[in-house]
């Protein structure tokens, strides 16, 4: 009598995976909450008044065209300190904050440097390291990566930052790039996202993929990336439960 086969799942077709790369802003680290706090924590030490929530926001929202920018050719290859550092020079006098030294704008954008992860997030990623390769995907630079990294407590084995391959997701360059680095076919490497276009991005040149949803990220008004688009090789509630269905 033939043994009884066992049916496949996402979780155990996956058996070929070596490493897992993150999305990091969203996806690990939660950068609203973050800069919402301590922007107005600076504003207080200062005896400044703004709405720092929606100063935030509105800086956020210039981070998508900016890259977009860069990616196009129109504005040359500027790392995402710098173009932080523009949106907001851009974004001040919207705010009523028009003098600021130059001391309190690169204070404030360090504040990217700062970020506190979501409270799944310590726990998931140490699972997964036992098990894999784990490191951000980013489109911030190396520096501020490695800054994140060591105030949130990131355990990454290794970062890849956009200036590593002076390109902006979602441009192949910074996929295949990894997987070049890990020295991995795309197929053994695993692209973990709270956002569906970088998942579609990296699906098309043969990265697996893993969908966290993050419903808080943009605020209580939320609208995009409450559910997976596609159906990806993975959905995951969070990072912990990440590892459980990968069984790390």
């Amino acid at each position: 009598m033939p043994a009884k086969q066992t049916p496949e799942t996402p979780e155990t077709g996956l058996a070929t995976v070596r490493a897992i790369v993150f999305d990091t802003f969203g996806t690990v680290v939660d950068w609203r909450s973050s800069l919402i706090s301590s922007l107005e924590e600076f504003g207080r030490k200062r005896g400044l008044e703004a709405a720092w929530d929606k100063l935030v926001d509105h800086w956020r929202a210039a981070y998508g065209p900016n890259l977009h920018r860069v990616r196009t050719g129109e504005l040359q290859w500027t790392i995402l300190d710098q173009l932080h550092y523009y949106a907001l020079v851009e974004l001040l006098p919207e705010f009523g904050l028009t003098s600021l030294p130059e001391s309190d704008l690169r204070f404030l954008v360090n504040c990217w440097h700062r970020l506190s992860p979501w409270p799944d997030a310590i726990e998931g990623l140490r699972r997964l390291r036992k098990k894999y390769i784990i490191g951000p995907l980013s489109n911030g630079n190396l520096s501020l990566l490695v800054n994140l990294a060591k105030f949130a407590e990131l355990p990454w084995d290794v970062v890849f930052g956009a200036d590593l391959f002076r390109h902006y997701k979602p441009d192949p360059e910074t996929y295949l790039g990894v997987c070049n680095f890990l020295g991995l076919q795309p197929g053994e490497v695993i692209m973990a996202a709270a956002h569906n276009y970088d998942l579609k991005a990296a699906r098309a040149l043969g990265l697996r993929t893993a969908f966290i949803p993050r419903p808080a990220e943009y605020g209580p008004g939320q609208t995009t990336d409450l559910a997976p688009v596609e159906a990806w090789d993975i959905l995951a509630d969070d990072l912990v439960d990440l590892a459980e269905k990968l069984s790390a």
